[in-house]
């Protein structure tokens, strides 16, 4: 093996077991698993057992099946599918699913996958199908991929067929993605500090001022993990500092071919801008040594031209003469130039302390290679050498289809600053899990053109700690930048809040990425996973699963100036939610319009619902955090917390710790168990300060155990019952409230009162509508719809 397929090989098994195919003449099926058939057209009968860029694994599953054939036609049925295929005009005709449905239509009521980029979009675009579908068959085309040689290259396939996976799951989604998980590669384990907030902004920073504007982040204790540097750490101003012949043009085939060149000659560069960074090493260093985990921007479609300080080193490395000034060519397909485009070009800088690069390709879909699109082999082999050194791999780009899952995270690109596209981006997020692409990184606050808005703004940040990845970023107007100290005193407050938020529940995001990474489950889900049998599932769009113990509702829409509110519609399924913000609690199986201040959106959490958070809110630390905070809500739960070091593989050999917490209830009585930790407690502190907070009781008699034994813990009571107490991770502790005093919504008089009271209009006629409801239980006439929404759903909660 060559040192390029050492270095760019893949683990995969491409090849299924002989026992799951089927040939018939230039037909070859493939029984994939009990729901999951691939089908192959080739007119020589030569077929592909190599990786393609999309699947990776074909014999994850040993499904039994029964086949039956006649002259045209074969019948392949498993345990819970019958597929019909026709030989003659070489299509499926009919399938026929577990639950008694017969499809024949393989598009009708596809529910969409996700799209290659939000760039300059403002709203609703067009999303590419995914492989779950209401109408219980959706097709992947793999027929167009290129595959993966054992040398580490990738070519177009050697012939050219017919490549088909139909997912025939009905309405099992899980099931569907699961296996798209297992058939295309599951999610590596994302670097902790990642989960965190993001600081990103196309501006031509000075050295001097990103690391004043890092210091103003920790002096204002709004935690900051990773620092984004856009692309003026390079020089950009090409003709101004090096002169016309480094501004040359060369000749196009096409206008777009001109556009694409003329805008790439400042973006592409690998040499810092002194004049804005005069010690480059030691303006890293001093985000290293803050606690910053650093990643550069790059568009490295125009090469190494003769002003790099690389230049010389890439012209002997690629046999080219340095005095001839000519560009060293980027060639992605080109084995040698692509280990030197790693070894010359980024290692210097990750020796430096860069940790991973935001791969910013727009420069179009061609290469040398016929159907290898660049963006594509940009995050494959990125990807692959960032995962060096034990250090755990991780990148910033476009989605380049099915099976991108494996190399996050995901760049959306630059949307516009408007509510349209802040209303698209919370069901285009969790839509994506339909693809298997669980980890897109939005441009939090918009990225361009529209106009300032401090509530806008601030959604889109309440929108971001429910998001995958929490990734401030704007343009360069110098009035665009996303530091909350941007906007409005009490927006600037609520956003530095948000912010916090975040940073607290990196332990509760950390553990579904772990969930992620092992049960191949997206951290933002659509409703329907969970429900598909119920129609309002489909209908709230913007309604998403957070993980495993929440549900988020966003607020997409302007506070209606008459009651200093705004309101969403969402679904509750059946089961109690509380409110992690107001307190509220809703009865499922309901549709309720939420409405609130600018302070909050509708987070409910489910009933036993227990979500760990750090006690750290004001500093930059990801690591695991001495004091743990849990929010328990009554019910009967179990969730389990994953721990490890955060950024290297050593978890791979069993440095990790998982510790159980449970929460019971059985009529009056509520406990709550810490078990003992199982794995390597050397991953967190030695003692541990746990602050439980049981949020829905309001008094009982609380006794706590340690190991069995009895102790004098922290208790306090005021409106809930919160209990410190420290142990190491090999106690197992108990907490047992008796004789419990639950909380309930407000009264009802009280909380009319409360939403009335924020009411813009007189107060005799705030009077007259409110003791219609005390009276009456409906509202006065002609009383707006801005008004009887905050109101119905007070009545709603007294139902």
């Amino acid at each position: 093996m060559d040192q390029f397929a050492q270095r760019f090989g893949i683990e995969c098994s491409p090849k299924a077991d002989e026992k799951q195919v089927i040939v018939c003449g230039n037909t070859r099926f493939t029984v994939i698993a009990p729901c999951l058939l691939r089908v192959e057209v080739q007119s020589e009968g030569k077929f592909c057992d190599e990786p393609t860029q999309s699947v990776w694994f074909r014999d994850f599953c040993e499904a039994e099946y029964e086949i039956s054939q006649s002259k045209n036609t074969v019948e392949i049925k498993t345990e819970k599918v019958t597929f019909v295929y026709s030989l003659k005009s070489q299509k499926m005709l009919r399938i026929k699913l577990g639950d008694g449905r017969t499809v024949t239509n393989f598009k009708a009521g596809n529910l969409k996958g996700t799209c290659r980029t939000l760039d300059i979009t403002a709203g609703i675009i067009t999303l590419n199908d995914g492989v779950c579908s209401k109408g219980g068959v959706a097709v992947l085309d793999d027929s167009k991929t290129l595959v993966l040689k054992s040398d580490g290259s990738i070519l177009p396939r050697d012939n050219k067929e017919k490549d088909e996976y139909y997912f025939a799951y009905g309405n099992d989604y899980i099931g569907a993605t699961t296996d798209l998980y297992k058939l295309t590669g599951k999610v590596p384990l994302i670097p902790r500090y990642a989960l965190s907030n993001w600081w990103s902004r196309y501006k031509a920073y000075t050295q001097e001022e990103y690391l004043s504007l890092m210091d103003r982040f920790k002096a204002e204790e709004v935690p900051i993990t990773v620092a984004t540097v856009d692309m003026d750490w390079h020089w950009v101003d090409i003709k101004k500092k090096f002169g016309k012949d480094s501004h040359k043009i060369s000749k196009h085939k096409n206008f777009m071919e001109y556009v694409y060149d003329f805008w790439s000659v400042g973006w592409t560069g690998y040499s810092f801008n002194t004049d804005l960074f005069p010690d480059p090493e030691g303006f890293i260093k001093k985000l290293k040594d803050d606690n910053y985990h650093v990643t550069f921007n790059i568009h490295p479609s125009m090469g190494v031209r003769w002003f790099e300080n690389q230049y010389k080193e890439m012209c002997e490395a690629m046999g080219q003469n340095p005095a001839e000034k000519k560009p060293v060519a980027f060639d992605i397909t080109d084995k040698k130039f692509t280990e030197k485009y790693f070894d010359i070009l980024h290692r210097p800088f990750e020796k430096m302390g860069v940790d991973f690069w935001w791969i910013d390709w727009q420069q179009g879909t061609k290469t040398n290679v016929p159907g290898l699109d660049p963006l594509w082999a940009l995050n494959h082999y990125h990807f692959l050498d960032n995962a060096k050194d034990n250090h755990r791999p991780l990148i910033l780009s476009r989605f380049c289809g099915a099976g991108s899952q494996r190399y996050p995270l995901g760049f959306s690109g630059d949307t516009t600053q408007t509510w349209k596209s802040l209303d698209f981006q919370p069901g285009f997020t969790a839509t994506a899990s339909n693809i298997a692409y669980p980890w897109w990184s939005h441009d939090i606050g918009g990225h361009c053109m529209g106009k300032k808005d401090d509530e806008l703004y601030l959604r889109w940040v309440q929108l971001g700690v429910f998001s995958p990845v929490m990734r401030l970023h704007s343009t360069n107007n110098e009035f665009a930048g996303k530091e909350p100290w941007n906007y409005s005193g009490p927006v600037e407050r609520t956003a530095k809040d948000a912010l916090r938020l975040r940073h607290k529940l990196l332990p509760y995001i950390y553990t579904m990425n772990y969930r992620t990474h092992t049960e191949c489950r997206a951290i933002c889900e659509p409703m329907y996973y969970a429900y598909p049998e119920d129609k309002n599932a489909y209908e709230c769009k913007n309604e998403f699963f957070f993980g495993t113990e929440l549900i988020v509702a966003p607020i997409t829409q302007h506070t209606s100036l008459k009651t200093n509110l705004a309101g969403v519609k969402v679904w509750i399924p059946k089961g109690r939610y509380t409110d992690i913000f107001t307190g509220r609690i809703y009865s499922g199986n309901q549709v309720v319009e939420m409405f609130r201040d600018i302070e909050t959106i509708p987070v409910l959490a489910k009933e036993g619902a227990i979500i760990p958070m750090s006690a750290n809110d004001r500093t930059n630390d990801c690591s695991n955090p001495e004091t743990l905070e849990l929010l328990v809500y009554r019910g009967n739960n179990t969730f389990t917390l994953y721990e490890d070091d955060g950024e290297t593989l050593s978890y791979k050999s069993g440095e990790y710790l998982k510790t159980a917490f449970t929460v019971a209830e059985s009529g009056n009585k509520v406990s709550f168990i810490i078990s003992k930790s199982e794995g390597d407690s050397g991953v967190v502190p030695a003692e541990r300060n746990y602050i439980v907070k049981l949020k829905d009781l309001v008094d009982g008699n609380i006794t706590v155990t340690v190991n069995g034994s009895k102790i004098d813990a922290e208790i306090v009571k005021d409106n809930t019952v919160e209990v410190r107490v420290t142990a190491s991770p090999e106690a197992t502790v108990e907490i047992t409230a008796e004789n419990c005093r639950c909380l309930e919504n407000a009264d009802k008089k009280q909380a009319l009162t409360n939403v009335i009271s924020k009411f813009q209009m007189s107060t005799d006629r705030k009077g007259m509508i409110y003791n219609s409801f005390i009276k009456n239980g409906r509202s006065v006439p002609n009383v707006s719809k801005d008004f009887k929404g905050p109101i119905t759903e007070i009545m709603k909660l007294h139902r």
